[in-house]
Parts: C-alpha cells; structure tokens; sequence
C-alpha cells in the first residue's frame, strides 16, 4: 500500500513577510537609526527603506540576519515553549 507525505501549506502573507515588522519593532525599541544599522550590519541604508517604505516582500534571510544580529539580536526557532539554539546544536556536531 503505497503512503503519501502530507504537505504544510505555507505562510501566505498578503503585504510583505512578518519578518520586516518584527525588525521594524526592534528598531524601534532600540531607538536605532538606519545609518547606525548600516554601521553596525553593513546593509544598505538603501535596502532598510525598501524593506520598510519601498517594494521589497521577501528580504535574503543573510541581510536579515546581518541586521539583526548588528542589532544584537540573534534569530530563534521555538516549538510551543521550547527554544531551539542553532549555535549551540552546532557546536555540539
């Protein structure tokens, strides 16, 4: 008898990927200007106002994570309350 492997829909967002409000929200906690982003990530001044202002939908997740990590953040994947810490789980393979 022959099995089929379910498929998850995906995310199916109508505007622009979450992820550019969940960065907007840092900066905004920060108090960070998008010249001291650039200083701090490398990303273009020019690319932070196409994520927030401009055409841009889906950014590369690298230039996410320079920003964000410029920010110093860092990126976690959660399952219900349990936390997920890439670094760490690298560390150990």
């Amino acid at each position: 008898m022959a099995r089929t492997i379910g498929t998850y829909k995906s995310y199916n967002f109508t505007d622009k990927d979450p992820i550019i409000d969940q960065i907007r929200t840092v900066i905004k906690d920060e108090g960070a200007r998008y010249a001291d982003i650039h200083e701090q990530s490398g990303v273009a001044v020019s690319t932070l106002f196409n994520w927030f202002n401009g055409d841009t939908k889906r950014p590369q997740y690298a230039t996410v994570m320079a920003v964000v990590r410029g920010l110093g953040y860092d990126l976690k994947l959660v399952r219900g309350a349990k936390v997920i810490d890439l670094n760490r789980q690298r560390k150990r393979a």
